[in-house]
């Protein structure tokens, strides 16, 4: 296998797993008014992403591979690769930077005429609880400015 994230599972994580059973996991949601398909194809769009995840990512651009985009992030250069599978809502993805990588979970299920967005997080093994900890918090950050953006909209996202 030549995938450094999905590797024995999930990269580097994946070691980590088997030498230990599980990881420690945290998941994130925001609830967005905004209809469920809109709040996904604004996501699924790596360009956007700058836009919401305004603490982990400067840039992105699309590279010479479809499947790999790179990313400017506050630590370096960085990769993402989106698993997008809009039947069930899910947007995984694979992110390789200087720090770690690692696949993160992602869904958008409907709630009512909104959406909810779901992310969970494990703990990569180069992380310290603390550093995993203050990462994990910026996330908040990040989800409250994705809601910010789908629900100004008003349903009519600019993508």
């Amino acid at each position: 296998m030549d995938d450094p994230v999905r590797a024995g599972g999930h990269g580097a994580a994946g070691a980590m797993w088997k030498a230990h059973g599980t990881l420690r996991s945290i998941t994130k949601t925001v609830r967005i008014d905004c209809d469920p398909s809109a709040v996904y194809a604004f996501l699924c769009d790596l360009a956007n992403w700058p836009r919401w995840a305004v603490v982990n990512i400067k840039s992105t651009s699309r590279t010479a591979d479809p499947e790999w985009w790179d990313m400017v992030t506050p630590h370096g250069a960085a990769r993402l690769r989106l698993r997008a599978d809009p039947r069930h809502g899910i947007l995984d993805h694979d992110y390789i930077d200087p720090q770690a990588s690692w696949t993160v979970y992602a869904r958008v299920i409907p709630n009512g005429s909104g959406a909810e967005f779901m992310m969970t997080f494990f703990q990569p093994p180069s992380f310290s609880d603390d550093v995993f900890d203050a990462q994990i918090t910026l996330i908040d950050v990040e989800l409250a400015k994705l809601k910010e953006i789908l629900e100004a909209s008003s349903g009519s996202v600019e993508r």
